[in-house]
C-alpha cells in the first residue's frame, strides 16, 4: 500500500469519528440553573427596605440591600431553612443577579403585544399559552387567569410590563400542565400591587416597589424589588410550589417557584467529551500508522 493510500484510508476512518465528537459535544450532561442566579433561594428581596404587618409566612430567604431594615419580623414565620439577609454580601449578590435577570427578560423578543387588554376572567384574556407577552404601559389582572403549559419541558411565560402591575381583589393566577423546568416571570417597569386575597403565581421582578395587600399570597414564586421596598400585610410567599399545596387542590408540578430550574437537563459541556474523542482519534491514528509501518514478513 502506498503512503497516499494509507492516508486516504486513515482519513476515511477518522471522518467516521467526527460525527461522534459532535454527538458527545451536544449531549454531555451538565448542571443548569435559573436565570435568577443567586437570587433563586429568596422568596422576597427588597432594595430600600422590607416591611410587614400582621402574620406572614415565608418559604425562602428574605433579604434587603442596600437598605438595612426589615421591619415586622416578629410576626413573620420563616419556614424550613429560610434565613434573613440584612445588607450583606449575599443580598447584594442576589440584587445584582436579579437586575441582570430583569434586563434579560426585558430584552426578549415578544410573541404577543397585549396592548391595553385586561387579564383574567373579568377582562378579555382569561387563558394564555406559553410565550412572551408585552404591555407597553400598565397591566391589570381581574378574576382568574389560566396559564396553560403544554406539558413540555423548559416552557416559559414572560410578561414584559412597561409600568405598573395591579390585581383586583380575589384575583387568581392558575397554572396548568407545567413541570419543574418551566418558568413564569413578571418583569415590571415600575411597581406591582397585589389586591386583597389575590392568589398569585410566578416571579415578580419590579424596578421599583412591590406591595401585597391583606391576604394576598404568592404560593409559587417570588417578590423582588430592585430599587424600592417590598411591603407585606399578612401574606404567604413561597418559592417552593409544593410547600402550601396540601389540601388546596393546586398542583404546580414540583417547580422551584417557576424560576426555570432545569435539574436533570443537559446542556453543552465540551471538555470531557472532547478529551475522550481526541483520545479515540489519536489512538485510531496511532494503531493504523503502526500497523502499516511494520515490515511485511
Amino acid at each position: 500500500m502506498t503512503t497516499i493510500q494509507t492516508v486516504v484510508r486513515r482519513g476515511t476512518r477518522l471522518f467516521g469519528v467526527v460525527p461522534l465528537a459532535a454527538v458527545l459535544w451536544n449531549s454531555a450532561p451538565a448542571s443548569a440553573g435559573s436565570i435568577l442566579g443567586t437570587a433563586e433561594p429568596f422568596a422576597t428581596l427588597g432594595a430600600s427596605t422590607q416591611t410587614n404587618t400582621g402574620a406572614s409566612t415565608i418559604q425562602g430567604d428574605v433579604g434587603v440591600y442596600p437598605g438595612i431594615s426589615i421591619t415586622g419580623t416578629g410576626t413573620i414565620t420563616l419556614v424550613g431553612s429560610s434565613v434573613y439577609h440584612f445588607d450583606d454580601a449575599v443580598a447584594q449578590g442576589a440584587e445584582t443577579d436579579a437586575t441582570t435577570a430583569f434586563n434579560t427578560l426585558a430584552a426578549l423578543p415578544f410573541t404577543t403585544d397585549l396592548g391595553t387588554k385586561i387579564l383574567g376572567t373579568g377582562g378579555t384574556v382569561p387563558t394564555l399559552s406559553p410565550g412572551v407577552y408585552k404591555f407597553d404601559s400598565s397591566a391589570q389582572l381581574n378574576g382568574m387567569l389560566t396559564l396553560s403549559f403544554s406539558g413540555a419541558s423548559n416552557e416559559k411565560f414572560v410578561f414584559q410590563i412597561g409600568s405598573t402591575l395591579t390585581t383586583a381583589s380575589a384575583s387568581d393566577v392558575l397554572v396548568t400542565g407545567g413541570n419543574s423546568t418551566d418558568s413564569v416571570y413578571w418583569q415590571v417597569g415600575s411597581s406591582a400591587t397585589l389586591g386583597t386575597t389575590t392568589d398569585f403565581a410566578g416571579n415578580i421582578i419590579a424596578l421599583d416597589s412591590i406591595s401585597l395587600n391583606t391576604g394576598a399570597d404568592i404560593l409559587c414564586g417570588r417578590a423582588i424589588a430592585l430599587t424600592a421596598a417590598v411591603t407585606m400585610q399578612a401574606n404567604t410567599i413561597s418559592n417552593d410550589c409544593n410547600a402550601f399545596n396540601s389540601g388546596s387542590g393546586r398542583s404546580d408540578s414540583g417547580s422551584t417557584g417557576f424560576s426555570g430550574i432545569t435539574s436533570g437537563a443537559t446542556v453543552p459541556e465540551p471538555s470531557s467529551a472532547l478529551l475522550l474523542v481526541m483520545g479515540l482519534i489519536g489512538l485510531t491514528a496511532f494503531v493504523r500508522i503502526d500497523r502499516h509501518a511494520r515490515p511485511t514478513r
